[in-house]
C-alpha cells in the first residue's frame, strides 16, 4: 500500500473506518437502563453536578414546591450580576475587559489605582518574544486560526524557563501573559494566512500598551489602524460577555480536567482551545451568520413574516441551509426563557446597525428572534423554553465591525482565556484529586482466538 498524499483517505482506511464505526455503536436503550446522563445532562437540560466554583454562576430556574421552574436567565461573575457590571463601566464611558478580568481572577473589583496598575501590567505583557512572529506565526500558516492559536500557545512553552512550574504565582504570571497575547497571536495568524493564501497585503502592527484590549484588536487588525470609539466599546462588551460561563461549559470543564492532572499552563490552554474550536461550542456564531446569508438570498421580502416563517420551518424540516434541522442562535443548553448576554447585547447591536446603515438586517434578526421560539414550539417536542442566545447577535456585530469570519472563534477565545485562567487557578489552589469519572462497560466478554484459527 502506497500513500499518494499525507491527507489521502485510501480504500483500506474506508474499510477499516466502517469496521471501527460499527464496533463503536452503543445501544441507546442502555443509557436509559443504567441511567447514564448523555452529555452529563438530564432530559431537562440540567447538568450533572461535577464540582464547586466561586467564579461564575448561571441562573435559569427558580425552585417552587420542590420543582425547577424556568425563569429569565441571569449570569453572575464572582456573585455580581453581569447586567450591573456592564451598566457600570458603560455608564462611565470606560472599557470593561481589564476591570472584569481583575474581578474574575482576584474576586473583587479594583479601585482606580489597582485598575491602572493592572492595565499597565497587561500592556507590558503584550509584546511577543523576539522573532516569534517571523519564526513561528509566519511559517506554515493555517486556514484555521484556532489551530494557529493553539500551536502558538504550545510553542510559547519553549520560551518559558519556568514552563512546568504550577505554583500559583507562576501560573498567574503565565495566565496574564496569555490573556495579553491572545489578540496578537490571533490577529497576526490571520494576517499571515490572508497574505500567503489569499495574496493580500501583510500588516503586522505592533500593539500599543496604552490601548485597551478591544482597541488593540482593531488597531492591529485594520490596515489603517483606525476605529471609532463606539466600535471599540461594543467589541469590549462582546469580550466581557464571553469571558466566563460557569465551570460546566465544555472548554472550562476541559480546563479543570486537564489542570487536575498537574500539567503545565500551555498544555491546559491548548486543550481548552481544542474544545472551543468545536462548532457546538465556540463556532456557533459563524453558523448564525452563514444561515442569515442564506436566508437573505432565499427570502425575497425581509419584512414578510409569513415568508420568513416559512424559511424557518424549512430549516427545521432540513430543507434549507445546511439541512441540519437547526435554527442557529436559538436555544441554549442551560437558559430557557432568555440569555442575559443576548439581552445586554441587543440594545448596542441596534445602535451599531444604525451607524453602519444595516437597520434592515437588524429588523430581520429581530423578527427571527421573535418568530423562531413559536415555530420551534409548534414543530418540535421541547422540554424547556427556547430563546436567542449570545451567538445570535455576536456574529452580526462582528460582521458590522468588518471582522473576518476566521477570527470569530478566536475572539471568543480572547475573552474566555480569562475564565479558563480563573478556573485553572481555582483547580490548583484547591489541590483536588485528578478528575476521573466512571464509564460503565457494556461490552460482552470474549474468548481469545489464536491467529491461525480466526
Amino acid at each position: 500500500m502506497k500513500l499518494n498524499s499525507y491527507s489521502e483517505i485510501t480504500p483500506e482506511i474506508l474499510d477499516l473506518s466502517r469496521l471501527s464505526e460499527e464496533t463503536s455503536q452503543i445501544n441507546a436503550e442502555l443509557y436509559k437502563k443504567y441511567d447514564v446522563k448523555r452529555g452529563l445532562r438530564d432530559i431537562s437540560g440540567q447538568g450533572v453536578l461535577a464540582g464547586l466554583t466561586e467564579i461564575g454562576e448561571i441562573y435559569a430556574y427558580d425552585m417552587m414546591d420542590d420543582k425547577l421552574i424556568p425563569c429569565d436567565g441571569k449570569l453572575f461573575y464572582r456573585g455580581m450580576d453581569i447586567e450591573d457590571l456592564v451598566k457600570g463601566f458603560v455608564s462611565e464611558g470606560r472599557f470593561g475587559f481589564e476591570e472584569i478580568t481583575y474581578l474574575l481572577l482576584f474576586g473583587e473589583l479594583p479601585d482606580r489605582k489597582e485598575l491602572e496598575m493592572f492595565r499597565d501590567l497587561l500592556g507590558s505583557y503584550r509584546s511577543l518574544p523576539t522573532h516569534f512572529v517571523r519564526d513561528i506565526i509566519m511559517k506554515a500558516p493555517s486556514k484555521d486560526m484556532m489551530n494557529t492559536l493553539a500551536r502558538s500557545v504550545l510553542t510559547l512553552y519553549s520560551y518559558d524557563d519556568r514552563g512546568d512550574d504550577i505554583s500559583i504565582p507562576n501560573v498567574l504570571r503565565q495566565s496574564l501573559q496569555l490573556i495579553a497575547l491572545f489578540p496578537m497571536l490571533s490577529v497576526y495568524g490571520y494576517q499571515a494566512y490572508s497574505h500567503y493564501h489569499d495574496g493580500k497585503s501583510l500588516y503586522i502592527h505592533p500593539p500599543k500598551p496604552e490601548l485597551s484590549t478591544a482597541e488593540n484588536i482593531l488597531y492591529t487588525l485594520r490596515p489603517d489602524s483606525k476605529y471609532t470609539d463606539f466600535e471599540a466599546k461594543i467589541l469590549d462588551i462582546a469580550l466581557v460577555l464571553h469571558m466566563e460561563h460557569g465551570g460546566g461549559n465544555n472548554s472550562s470543564f476541559t480546563t479543570h480536567v486537564v489542570s487536575s492532572s498537574g500539567t503545565d499552563t500551555y498544555s491546559s490552554v491548548a486543550a481548552s482551545l481544542g474544545s472551543l474550536k468545536g462548532p457546538r461550542h465556540g463556532g456557533a456564531n459563524i453558523k448564525v451568520v452563514r444561515m442569515f446569508e442564506d436566508m437573505k438570498q432565499q427570502v425575497k421580502d425581509w419584512n414578510n413574516e409569513e415568508e420568513v416563517g416559512a424559511y424557518l420551518r424549512a430549516l427545521l424540516h432540513k430543507e434549507a441551509f445546511d439541512h441540519a434541522g437547526l435554527i442557529y442562535g436559538m436555544g441554549h443548553a442551560v437558559y430557557s426563557l432568555s440569555d442575559p448576554r443576548a439581552n445586554i447585547f441587543k440594545s448596542f447591536v441596534k445602535r451599531l446597525s444604525v451607524e453602519k446603515g444595516r437597520e434592515e438586517e437588524f429588523a430581520l434578526y429581530s423578527m427571527v428572534e421573535r418568530l423562531a421560539p413559536q415555530i420551534i414550539g409548534e414543530e418540535r417536542q421541547i422540554y424547556k423554553g427556547v430563546s436567542a442566545n449570545v451567538d445570535f447577535y455576536s456574529g452580526f456585530v462582528y460582521s458590522m465591525l468588518d471582522l473576518p469570519l476566521e477570527l470569530y472563534t478566536p475572539i471568543f477565545a480572547m475573552a474566555r482565556i480569562v475564565g479558563w485562567s480563573a478556573h485553572r487557578i481555582e483547580e490548583l489552589a484547591n489541590n483536588g484529586k485528578i478528575i476521573r469519572p466512571a464509564y460503565k462497560s457494556v461490552a460482552e466478554r470474549q474468548e481469545y482466538v489464536k491467529l491461525g484459527e480466526r
